[in-house]
């Protein structure tokens, strides 16, 4: 029997949606007000989830204490209050949208997930606009 386990967290940063080998022009057209060259920021609402079977021990799919530890260490402090485009080093070659940010997310937590386990990770940009990545 498969269990889904979340944990939600937030946190803030800036960033610019462009690309450096276009015109301005061009970023203006594809990425609108998110092109803005003194960047611009989100409150973003982050949801984790891990899916597995329930340990016969603990009766845990996995330790909420220690997920909640993996995304303050591994998310929070690498993304919060930060410019994604300037101080987090993939986002210098990668362009900070939601879908890459959420990539990102799960590539930083899925070493620490067993492999046996799902990960989801659900990204909130606005109350609106969200992006989902699992694996």
């Amino acid at each position: 029997m498969k269990v889904k386990v979340s944990r939600k967290a937030h946190f803030n940063a800036a960033h610019r949606l462009y690309r450096p080998e276009w015109s301005f022009e061009k970023n203006d057209n594809v990425f609108g007000l998110c092109n803005n060259p003194n960047f611009h920021g989100h409150n973003y609402e982050l949801i984790v989830s891990v899916t597995g079977e329930i340990d016969e021990e603990t009766g845990f799919v996995i330790d909420m204490k220690v997920l909640k530890d993996l995304i303050r260490e591994k998310i929070e402090k690498q993304l919060d209050h930060k410019n994604l485009n300037v101080e987090v080093e993939w986002f210098k070659t990668v362009n900070p949208t939601a879908e890459n940010i959420v990539v990102y997310i799960w590539n930083q937590l899925r070493p620490f997930i067993k492999a046996s386990n799902e990960l989801e990770v659900v990204l909130y940009e606005t109350p609106r606009n969200y992006v989902t990545f699992s694996g």
